[in-house]
């Protein structure tokens, strides 16, 4: 132990010296300048968020184009989707503070019983929350289909079901495999 310590102090000493002599050690080395790493950079690439802010104006632009949109119809379609966003914030909000809630009873130090009935309540909160989340959806879908004509209701149907197809085939395409099975053990 005796020896370790020494070592350890001989080690102190020698990069005391060199660093008061303007000599870096590896051990010591400062980051250059330019590879120094910014508080207020973060870890996310420089430009992510506009890019997709730019894919999601893409995005609205071909279905709109897709459905052949009037002017008007956009304008309309925009005040129905903002004030979608408006009726939607607050339930949303509610969903994720319920889930949070449900995440600290996980935690916390009750017993298992006790846990199990406020997380039934929750997941109730929780299921009601998003059946209301839901309604709002319709309605809004509803809104906007009402501002379509008949031609372009039928490509929006088209659009639905082309969109559920891709949706059931990536599905099967990233499906888990089976959880493995294990055997019935005897009671004995």
């Amino acid at each position: 132990m005796k020896k370790l310590a020494v070592l350890m102090c001989a080690m102190f000493v020698a990069l005391t010296a060199a660093n008061a002599e303007g000599v870096q050690t590896p051990a010591v080395q400062k980051p250059a300048e330019n590879n120094a790493v910014k508080p207020d950079e973060g870890i996310k690439k420089p430009g992510v968020r506009e890019e997709m802010i730019k894919m999601k104006k893409a995005r609205e632009a071909a279905f709109e184009q897709k459905l052949g949109l009037t002017e008007e119809q956009k304008v309309k379609a925009r005040e129905i989707r903002l004030d979608g966003h408006k009726k939607m914030k607050p339930v949303v909000e509610q969903i994720f503070a319920k889930k949070q809630e449900a995440k600290m009873v996980k935690l916390s130090r009750i017993s298992v019983e006790m846990q199990e009935e406020k997380l039934a309540v929750i997941d109730k909160e929780i299921s009601e929350l998003e059946k209301q989340a839901n309604e709002i959806r319709k309605q809004n879908m509803k809104q906007f289909e009402s501002i379509l004509t008949r031609d372009q209701r039928k490509i929006l149907k088209q659009m639905k079901k082309e969109g559920r197809q891709r949706f059931e085939q990536q599905r099967k395409n990233h499906s888990c495999p089976a959880k493995p099975q294990f055997p019935a053990q005897d009671k004995k």
